[in-house]
């Protein structure tokens, strides 16, 4: 990893670098910290970077998707439940945490799709949404925001819809005349789209799992996989390496325990393969107002010079 010893302890070099940085991550609920670059915000907060989660819903309309946790009085009290998680989640990756505040619109299903719960996150008119952003965006004055793309990673309403407030927020938290009573202008200087799963890494993964002789997880989702897709890999610009803090990543994750399985196929791989075959964590550079070369190994690239000349 960038800025490591390889004891797992920092270059003090680095760690001084890194000083004064500050990152926020949009995410739509909670738990999606957790399985979007989660290893590389504990690198940078192991680096001295101050680094700040917000969550746009309380994620109320989650199901449970751990048949150990699918018991009533875990239903009953969801809400409580998922807001434990995610502290949990946020102590282990030594992020700030932040509640935007809305409510979960849950996953429209069926044909036709049914209509978004009134009142819920992606009804609400854009401005209500980005207005609390900025007000945490003036507060945190991150340099680097990471949030999702326009398709919101997968086509949930609340990711796209966190998406739209995110790239909102980037222009409205700078302009003195966008929600004046909101804090101070700041003007972040990189927005960036998380980036998961890729079909060459879990085609890595999966190939590995059936060299050492073990079934893979993964054989029919590439099945399935529609070759005219194209891989996401192509709209990646920055490769982030942060294999020392895969196993934060997947704590964290655990932590969310009415949402993952820990038996599930995202913990198949084992740690020493995932280090050596894909060390990294995918981000495409969506905004910059720094000079930067893509490809890049750090999203801090460009700003660093900026804050610590």
């Amino acid at each position: 990893m960038t800025g490591s010893n390889g004891t797992g302890s920092v270059d003090t070099g680095q760690a001084e670098a890194s000083k004064g940085l500050r990152l926020m991550a949009v995410h739509a609920h909670p738990d999606d910290e957790s399985s979007k670059g989660a290893a590389t915000m504990a690198r940078y907060v192991a680096e001295g970077a101050e680094v700040m989660v917000v969550t746009c819903t309380g994620g109320e309309a989650g199901d449970v998707l751990n048949p150990a946790m699918d018991r009533p009085e875990v239903h009953e009290h969801m809400d409580e439940i998922r807001r434990e998680e995610m502290a949990t989640a946020a102590k282990i990756l030594g992020v700030q945490h932040r509640w935007l505040g809305f409510v979960d619109s849950g996953l429209p299903e069926g044909d036709p799709l049914p209509p978004l719960p009134e009142g819920c996150f992606a009804r609400v008119p854009l401005d209500e949404p980005t207005e609390a952003l900025v007000r945490v965006m003036r507060e945190f004055r991150p340099h680097v925001v990471v949030t999702y793309d326009e398709n919101g990673g997968y086509p949930h309403p609340d990711h796209i819809r966190t998406h739209e407030v995110s790239m909102a927020a980037f222009d409205a938290a700078a302009d003195p005349d966008r929600f004046p009573d909101a804090g101070e202008p700041w003007q972040a200087l990189k927005v960036y789209y998380v980036h998961g799963f890729s079909r060459a890494r879990i085609t890595a993964f999966h190939e590995a799992l059936l060299e050492a002789g073990q079934e893979s997880p993964w054989a029919e989702w590439l099945e399935r996989w529609d070759p005219d897709k194209p891989d996401i890999m192509e709209r990646v610009t920055t490769q982030v390496p942060c294999s020392e803090c895969f196993e934060q990543r997947d704590d964290a994750l655990r932590a969310h325990a009415t949402q993952i399985d820990p038996t599930s196929r995202w913990f198949a791989v084992p740690l020493e393969t995932q280090r050596e075959l894909w060390p990294t964590e995918e981000y495409e550079l969506a905004r910059s107002l720094v000079d930067s070369t893509v490809p890049e190994d750090d999203l801090f690239a460009g700003v660093r010079e900026k804050v610590n000349p």
